[in-house]
């Protein structure tokens, strides 16, 4: 399979990026992406340090058996996991409701005008 070379229509160019970043444009993208992704950091980096400070100091909690040879702490390291994929899950389609619209605009401007 062969691909078509591009048309070169005139040269042109690179973009002014120091003119997109500093676009309100480029702004709300950033804002979309940090109001979601340092929140979410936050939770889970805390979330995460409980499991290790319950693991180091609250033996007896950890230890607890919930069911069978199931303790508190497996429960709990499971739902690490179990977040993690949830969280990049719930990432993914942020990104797709919301930041990749909006990147592709700027794309899409970026290149029209070039």
């Amino acid at each position: 399979m062969s691909i078509a070379p591009p048309k070169d229509s005139g040269t042109h160019g690179p973009p002014d990026y120091t003119e997109v970043q500093s676009s309100a444009e480029f702004a709300r993208l950033r804002r979309a992406h940090r109001s979601f992704t340092f929140p979410l950091t936050l939770a889970f980096v805390l979330w995460y340090l409980g499991y290790v400070l319950l693991s180091s100091y609250a033996g007896g909690l950890m230890g607890l058996k919930l069911f069978g040879h199931v303790n508190v702490a497996f429960v709990l390291g499971v739902a690490q996991f179990a977040t993690t994929f949830l969280i990049a899950w719930w990432y993914s389609r942020h990104a797709a409701n919301k930041l990749d619209p909006k990147a592709e605009a700027i794309k899409s401007r970026l290149e029209g005008d070039a």
